[in-house]
Order: C-alpha cells, then structure tokens, then sequence
C-alpha cells in the first residue's frame, strides 16, 4: 500500500507561482512512475505532467515551457513547479503513483488562479 500525501496548493494571482509537492510513504517511492493530474470542477481529470522511474519527463501541451515536474529519491517526493500561472489552470491537483489505471492517488491540493 502506498500512501500520498499533497502539500503547496494556495491562492495565487495570474502570473505567479507556485511549487506542489507530494510525499509518499508505505513502499518504495523509486520503482514508481510519478504523475500530477488535475480536476476543474465540470471537466474531467486529466494528466498534467508524469515523470518515469529513469527521470524521464512528460507533458500536457497546455502546461509545457511553463510546468516542471521533478523527483527526488532521497525524500520520496516528487514535485511539480508551475510558473506563468493562468486563470484556466485552477483546478485540483492530485498526485499519482504507478499510473492512471492501476496506481494509488493522492487527496488532492487545490490551486486557484485569481486576481
């Protein structure tokens, strides 16, 4: 069993940033693929960025040149960057581990873009 846990969601202005985190605990972190998925209310989730076990790294077009998603080992975290934020990016974030179909999930964070 693999137990995640989000942190960093806040309320930002267009054009900030903010840096999500997600700790995991329960087994190990390193053999998992990582990903951050959101949720804004009426549509469905979707991927935002996923990292593999070797470091490799993914991206939804609406995020990339502005969203980083990177792990580190050590700590069994693995995080996600976002700067340049827009309104459409609220949403609530959510961290996976080993996948969409068949991995664990997170509780989710909640980011909301607003002046």
């Amino acid at each position: 069993q693999v137990r995640l846990v989000e942190s960093g969601g806040a309320l930002v202005q267009p054009g900030g940033s903010l840096r999500l985190s997600c700790t995991t605990s329960g087994s190990r972190f390193s053999i998992y693929a990582m990903g951050w998925y959101r949720q804004a209310p009426g549509n469905e989730r979707e991927l935002v960025a996923d990292i593999t076990t070797g470091g490799s790294t993914n991206y939804a077009d609406s995020v990339k040149g502005r969203f980083t998603i990177s792990r580190d080992n050590a700590k069994n975290t693995v995080y996600l960057q976002m700067n340049s934020l827009k309104p459409e990016d609220t949403a609530v974030y959510t961290c996976n581990a080993g996948g969409a179909a068949l991995g664990y999930w997170g509780q989710g964070t909640q980011v909301t873009v607003s002046s």
